[in-house]
């Protein structure tokens, strides 16, 4: 079994706006729910350190995998896309016309985006 260390595991790191708090928000990929802050880059690395220890010992302490670094947790299932107030309106309308919910209307229109694509050659 390897054994990891914390500094093998990818980071990102944001600036957080001043209406989130200000500071600095930091999250691991390979732990999807892993996320930490701080005033400061300094702070919020220290922080996110110390909660992805943390993260690592409750797994481990619960007989649970570990995931390795850079395992995959980017592809979590989940992500967050920003988009233009009246893209989100006309998607909301779509979605309420079908009976359907606003996350499974994006997720048919993004599966049939994906299923038009061209391949290479």
């Amino acid at each position: 079994m390897t054994m990891h260390t914390l500094d093998d595991y990818p980071f990102e790191m944001r600036p957080l706006k001043p209406s989130e708090g200000g500071g600095y928000l930091i999250s691991y990929p390979d732990f999807t729910e892993c996320i930490a802050d701080g005033e400061t880059l300094e702070e919020a690395l220290q922080n996110g350190r110390d909660a992805l220890h943390a993260v690592i010992e409750a797994l481990q302490e619960q007989g649970m995998p570990v995931p390795a670094p850079n395992g995959g947790g980017m592809a979590s299932g989940k992500f967050i896309a920003r988009v233009p107030k009246s893209i989100h309106a006309q998607l909301a309308a779509r979605a309420r016309m079908e009976g359907v919910s606003l996350n499974a209307m994006v997720l048919t229109l993004i599966a049939k985006g994906l299923g038009q694509g061209t391949r290479a050659e």
